[in-house]
């Protein structure tokens, strides 16, 4: 380990871990002063500590927390990280309002305290600008790199005991360059009008100036050379139980079956919940006992739909270490199992979510990354953090339980990520969902809610303020085009209505039993 302590953008000292001081010219930026001592130690990790915070650098977790090589960790106690809150109108994302009290995923970068390994360093060599603002270049490199397959993480365990310090805080200036150079240029004019919409602010210069800086989202960066081999070790005794919701797909369920049958790593036990709200029906799986298994299969038959109590009551079933979330409509090859857990072995990975595309889809993510989301029909996850985590039956046949299902692991410390092979092919049958439709309370109202009252049950429980208000300006835009008044004022007056009402709706689910 190479460790670098730092002051007002100036290296101060570079030690090893046992302490012995590293010779080194202090003259450049404290980015180029990593970059050079990532070619002079290309095997190490690098470290970074602002002076204030030296005693509590805790250097023995290191190792573990920094378990292989495509690794990004930091961390700040502060209320705002450096590009403060405003980001929220700009980036929807889980990625903003990080959790600062346990390890969570995001791009949001801090000089206060760090750590990379070499290999990353020398792979964005002269890709990514080395500022002196070391924030900047930081954030930067973590914004670029992360859809790329870098893993990056707020993490607190970098420092013995938490101190609540309020880093810099980037200018206006400074938020719209990063803006104008990380994301498409729309999203400069988007921040503007929320400023002025939200905040009665009129940036004017600080949008002009933006457009004298660069892009920096097409780059050569390549990240697939560095070695990923986790040194924690997550997978025991490798059994796995399957659990699946199912209404009125017999045929396609069956096709899941035999893929799971055919397995080169055979599941432990299937977990079928099959609903069927009329009440003197009947099961349709006749299959189920009628045809031999290499797996033992539990069903259950209930008169009750939604795959929120189904796929709950199949998680209170589960007693194997892994459990599989599937749907009824997957294909699959044999060794997608085993080629899951090889992943997840390299990764030291307790969440995994697979590939999932429909027919003729093209595949967007090609790398091993940090999902925005969780799939509740494609996921692996280890059954220990199932114990605290549940689809939440507020968000029954609405939209976002698997979102939420993924926030809630995330929050207890859990990153979620995506794996582009092995894939699981949707079949998106057209039979099966809802026999009914079932009616939700808002359906009667005069005004209806725009967006779901369980969209934005979502938003209010993961989302910054900034986030729901871009978000909110971002729909207004996309929703005129698809509604019957046309007259902007008249428009403006409805949808502040709807919006309204969704809120009112959601808070109601919030606090419902």
């Amino acid at each position: 380990m190479i460790v670098v302590y730092h002051l007002n953008s100036k290296i101060t000292a570079v030690v090893t871990a046992d302490n012995q001081i590293v010779a080194f010219d202090f003259k450049g930026t404290i980015a180029d002063g990593l970059h050079v001592l990532a070619q002079q130690f290309p095997d190490e990790v690098v470290i970074w500590c602002e002076v204030s915070v030296k005693e509590k650098l805790n250097l023995e977790a290191i190792p573990v927390l920094l378990h292989h090589n495509k690794i990004m960790l930091s961390y700040a106690d502060s209320d705002f990280a450096f590009l403060g809150r405003r980001i929220g109108y700009v980036e929807e994302s889980l990625f903003i309002n990080t959790n600062k009290k346990v390890c969570y995923p995001t791009w949001q970068m801090s000089s206060l305290v760090g750590v990379v390994h070499a290999s990353v360093l020398i792979a964005v060599q002269d890709k990514i600008m080395k500022e002196i603002d070391f924030d900047y270049y930081l954030n930067s490199m973590a914004k670029v790199a992360m859809p790329l397959g870098l893993l990056c993480y707020s993490e607190p365990q970098l420092l013995k005991q938490q101190q609540r310090i309020e880093g810099q805080q980037a200018s206006i200036h400074t938020l719209f360059r990063f803006v104008k150079q990380h994301y498409k240029t729309r999203w400069i004019f988007l921040l503007f009008l929320n400023l002025m919409i939200h905040e009665r602010s009129f940036p004017l210069l600080p949008l002009i100036s933006s457009f004298f800086y660069r892009s920096r989202k097409n780059n050569t960066i390549n990240l697939e050379g560095i070695t990923v081999v986790s040194s924690k070790k997550v997978i025991g005794t490798a059994t796995i139980d399957v659990i699946i919701p199912t209404i009125g797909r017999a045929n396609y369920l069956y096709d899941v079956l035999i893929d799971f049958s055919k397995q080169t790593v055979l599941p432990h036990k299937i977990i079928i919940v099959e609903q069927n709200p009329e009440p003197l029906s009947k099961s349709e799986l006749h299959y189920i006992v009628e045809e031999n298994w290499p797996f033992i299969i539990q069903h259950f038959f209930i008169h009750q739909s939604g795959a929120c109590n189904a796929r709950n009551l199949a998680l209170d079933q589960t007693e194997s270490e892994w459990v599989f979330l599937a749907d009824d409509d997957n294909r699959f090859e044999p060794n997608l199992l085993e080629e899951i857990f090889k992943k997840i072995k390299k990764y030291g990975s307790p969440v995994v979510t697979t590939s999932y595309p429909q027919k003729n889809e093209a595949k967007v993510f090609l790398n091993i990354v940090q999902w925005s989301t969780f799939g509740a029909g494609n996921s692996l996850v280890k059954r220990e953090l199932l114990k605290k985590v549940r689809f939440d039956m507020a968000l029954e046949f609405g939209y976002g339980e698997d979102s939420d299902f993924g926030m809630q692991l995330r929050n207890n410390g859990n990153d979620v990520l995506y794996l582009p092979y092995p894939e699981i092919m949707h079949l998106k049958a057209p039979i099966g969902g809802f026999r009914t439709k079932p009616v939700l309370p808002w359906h009667q109202d005069k005004v209806q809610p725009k967006p779901s009252p369980t969209v934005m049950l979502y938003i209010l429980l993961n989302n910054t303020k900034e986030q729901r208000l871009g978000y909110k300006t971002t729909l207004f835009f996309k929703y005129y085009r698809y509604q019957k008044i046309k007259n902007p004022y008249r428009y403006f007056i409805q949808f502040q209505k709807q919006w309204n009402q969704s809120v009112f709706w959601a808070n109601h689910l919030k606090i419902r039993p």
